[in-house]
């Protein structure tokens, strides 16, 4: 699956409707981190059919940054059937990623 950059309107449907597990990417373009850890996404993304990869650059959605409670980029949050159910803070490596959507 590719990528989706997604905003608020799309949230719900795209994220906390969705009947397949969603790996959110929060992050910001002037994130260096979140610049190194973008190719890993997209990675993953493409390696696994059955989840969702979305992104949402909390600049633009800060709504939904407050709501999910990020306080420092990149924030991946792994949601199921609507309710979030792992986290993490920061860079890390493809192994870790694929572990919390696991």
């Amino acid at each position: 699956m590719e990528v989706l950059k997604i905003t608020g309107k799309d949230f719900k449907k795209e994220v906390l409707e969705s009947t397949n597990t969603v790996l959110v990417d929060f992050y910001a373009d002037w994130c260096g981190p979140c610049k190194m850890l973008s190719p890993i996404i997209d990675e993953i993304a493409k390696e696994n059919d059955n989840i969702k990869v979305v992104k949402i650059n909390i600049d633009e959605e800060q709504d939904l940054a407050v709501e999910y409670q990020v306080m420092s980029i990149p924030t991946l949050v792994v949601i199921k059937n609507g309710k979030e159910i792992n986290r993490s803070i920061g860079l890390i490596d493809k192994s870790e990623i694929t572990g919390l959507i696991k």
